[in-house]
């Protein structure tokens, strides 16, 4: 359930994105009839609203994410919190102003905003944010947490590089594509490659378990 939730916002902006690609006059037309006093000048065309109206969509689904969450007394993490700042503000400048570049720098802005928190908060705070969120579920020596932080930062700063490059070099399309399904595998690699990595300094007892 909570993986659904996590990655709804994510599912929904793919869907009505493909969809209204593939009727763009029709989702020009309803964008403008439903949607056009959000818009700079009332009038929608059709290159724009296939992203247009599925950054509405998770504007609304982010939103509604966060007070699922908040209903059910559940804790938010620090990227969504990121995330939501960052689709409510780039989102409604994408819809007002006719411009995708605002969104598509959403993900980037959301991986480097992560990067930094990692890095500030071991740098400045001494707070290893990757051992305070798996801590409670392995230990590790204090210097592989060390790299696993660094690891993280790394990560994140060159995924939000890869979103920049294939957002200015391909069709808005392909990135949409990149974001939901490539960004997602790299994710997957990583994380992965991050447990691997961690499993071969966990104490003998803990690494039978896992």
């Amino acid at each position: 359930m909570k993986l659904l939730l996590d990655f709804l916002p994510l599912i929904l902006f793919f869907a009505v994105f493909k969809g209204a690609e593939g009727h763009a006059d029709a989702a020009a037309a309803f964008a403008t009839q439903h949607f056009g006093f959000l818009v700079q000048g009332g009038v929608v065309g059709a290159q724009e609203a296939p992203v247009l109206l599925a950054t509405l969509v998770v504007m609304v689904a982010t939103l509604a994410q966060v007070a699922v969450l908040k209903l059910r007394g559940k804790k938010i993490d620090l990227m969504l919190w990121i995330s939501l700042v960052l689709v409510v503000t780039l989102g409604a400048a994408t819809v007002w102003f006719h411009n995708e570049t605002f969104i598509k720098w959403k993900p980037t802005g959301l991986y480097w905003g992560t990067a930094l928190t990692f890095w500030i908060s071991q740098a400045w705070f001494g707070k290893n944010l990757i051992q305070s969120t798996l801590g409670g579920d392995m230990t590790l020596p204090d210097a592989i947490w060390l790299r696993l932080n660094r690891a993280s930062v790394l990560f994140f700063a060159a995924i939000g590089v890869a979103n920049l490059y294939v957002a200015y070099n391909f069709s808005t399309s392909t990135w949409a594509n990149f974001k939901v399904f490539g960004m997602t595998a790299l994710m997957f690699v990583f994380m992965l490659g991050l447990g691997l990595y961690a499993s071969k300094y966990l104490p003998p007892e803990e690494d039978g378990k896992s």
